[in-house]
């Protein structure tokens, strides 16, 4: 009876572990508070939120992230477009959209409006570099896709970002 409860618990627990699914979220460079965001000025990456299905995002390209209430370019988010014109212009076939994110502070409708921006700012200092605008596609999606879903300054400082996903 000993061996037929064990058998069946070591089951139960095979079973579980192969339903699990895991998220994974793979930086490429961290800079700035937070861990593998780059928050604050600093380059780093982001990860799937936002990706859809069958598309690459991540380790890839690296996420920009932008002052409070704001569109324009740091000097770390410009070396940040740099390397992934980089990437770009070496991989020409693959279609880039460009993820426009703000914080949870703001109406929706600005938040919708400065994400836009946000988004346009990445694309249009990309195109200065050389990459095609015709690979380039903007969205915005405010603050409804938030990287950290925390209340306070540090997850803030993650969300005020253009994400980018490879198809």
């Amino acid at each position: 009876m000993k061996h037929k409860i064990s058998g069946i618990a070591c089951a139960a627990m095979i079973l579980l572990a192969g339903c699990s699914s895991k998220s994974t979220i793979s930086p490429v460079g961290q800079a700035g508070a937070g861990t593998g965001s780059g928050a604050g000025t600093g380059a780093g990456a982001g990860a799937g939120a936002g990706a859809g299905a069958g598309a690459v995002s991540g380790p890839v390209l690296g996420d920009i992230f932008y002052d409070f209430d704001s569109s324009a370019l740091s000097k770390d988010a410009q070396e940040q477009l740099r390397q992934n014109a980089a990437w770009l212009k070496k991989n020409t076939a693959q279609p880039v959209t460009i993820e426009g994110h703000c914080d949870e502070r703001g109406t929706d409708e600005y938040n919708i409006a400065l994400g836009e921006r946000r988004a346009n700012s990445a694309k249009e200092y990309l195109t200065t570099l050389g990459v095609s605008s015709s690979k380039l596609t903007t969205v915005s999606y405010g603050e409804e896709r938030p990287f950290d879903p925390a209340h306070n300054e540090e997850a803030w400082s993650k969300n005020r970002r253009a994400h980018f996903v490879t198809k």
